[in-house]
């Protein structure tokens, strides 16, 4: 067990950023957020999965929307609100909290409701990175029930949706609820066992996260490669290197949706590189080849700082790095691919596994 500070907030963002694949919410505003509940209520404790005690009643929280109006429309407390309703509803009081993905700031969002109820997260989540959809969660892959579940706004709004025949219908209809509640709201879902998180999520990435954070920021303050830093502390590899020089990027059906094409620099001189993205970066073609396809981590980050460059940061003549990391294993096994492998996206391409 430790316990999330303020201090810990900054490398927190920093590594969530890169694990989340450009997407999960801007992750500065997730940690002044975050750093404002803890400010008032105190740290907030961090519990592996395995000190999870048996009778634990885990409930998983998220943002949801379109992060180029996540960073106009600045989340609230909604989560908390999100929170006691599904509380309210099932009757169960929530032991723990638990990140419904690293990725961004959804990576934090969970330790604002977890500060204001006095209770502890789960070093874990449901996806290892960021996913732009609901349903795309290792919890609800592997047999755990996607609802109930309460989205709620900065207005006070509150909404149960009681059941759904799938958890893609999960996504339909809470989608369609956040684009009425303007595109950003919270969500929470009805409690889960430890067993069940033992099983299904993700494990130790909040560590991870705030591992890789540290990483870059020790190697700015010694004066090394950051991107050494990272594929140091998170073993993967540099898909490309170069210049934004196009950028397509729009915001509908409440996704951040549209392509970035980088012009390679240095060893990628008179090289391309083009990459999809819905909310998350979701396959890379360099030259015309794929080279990298969900559910593998594709990861933009500063060329210069190692930080991360989110999909609704993304801008023309920024001089970017795309790290390539291996997909947690829950996610290469054939329900984990028919959930989140590229042909859910609708490319045609099979997924082949990143070698590192």
């Amino acid at each position: 067990m430790w316990q999330v500070t303020e201090d810990d907030l900054a490398p927190i963002a920093i590594g969530a950023g890169i694990l989340g694949t450009g997407g999960g919410g801007n992750p500065y505003i997730g940690q002044l957020r975050a750093r404002q509940a803890i400010r008032k209520y105190g740290p907030v404790s961090v519990l592996s999965p395995e000190e999870l005690p048996e009778d634990a009643k885990v409930v998983c929280v998220g943002g949801i929307g379109a992060p180029t109006v996540g960073i106009e429309k600045i989340r609230d407390i909604q989560s908390y609100h999100a929170l006691r309703a599904i509380e309210d509803y099932t009757g169960e009081k929530a032991t723990a909290l638990i990140s419904n993905e690293i990725g961004g700031s959804n990576s934090v969002e969970p330790l604002i409701p977890a500060a204001m109820a006095g209770i502890p997260i789960v070093d874990a989540d449901g996806m290892g990175r960021a996913f732009p959809e609901f349903q795309m969660k290792t919890f609800f892959v592997y047999g755990v029930p996607c609802c109930p579940m309460a989205i709620s706004d900065e207005k006070g709004n509150s909404v149960i949706i009681r059941e759904t025949i799938t958890p893609r219908w999960a996504e339909r209809l809470a989608r369609a609820t956040t684009i009425q509640m303007g595109c950003v709201a919270c969500y929470a879902v009805a409690p889960m066992s430890a067993e069940q998180v033992r099983r299904t999520a993700i494990p130790h990435t909040l560590t991870l996260a705030r591992d890789l954070g540290r990483a870059v920021r020790q190697a700015h303050s010694d004066g090394s490669d950051p991107l050494e830093a990272i594929l140091a502390t998170c073993p993967g590899r540099m898909l490309f290197s170069g210049k934004v020089v196009d950028l397509d990027r729009r915001t509908t059906a409440g996704f951040a949706r549209g392509t970035v094409t980088i012009d390679g620099l240095d060893s990628f001189t008179g090289q391309r590189m083009v990459i999809d993205f819905q909310n998350e970066n979701l396959i890379a073609r360099q030259d015309g080849e794929i080279v990298c396809t969900v559910p593998d981590l594709i990861c933009a980050v500063a060329s210069d700082l190692g930080e991360p460059v989110t999909t609704e940061l993304m801008r023309y003549g920024l001089r970017i790095t795309i790290l390539g990391f291996p997909a947690p294993k829950l996610w290469t096994t054939p329900a984990g691919l028919a959930t989140a492998g590229p042909q859910a996206f609708g490319y045609e391409t099979d997924y082949i596994p990143l070698k590192v």
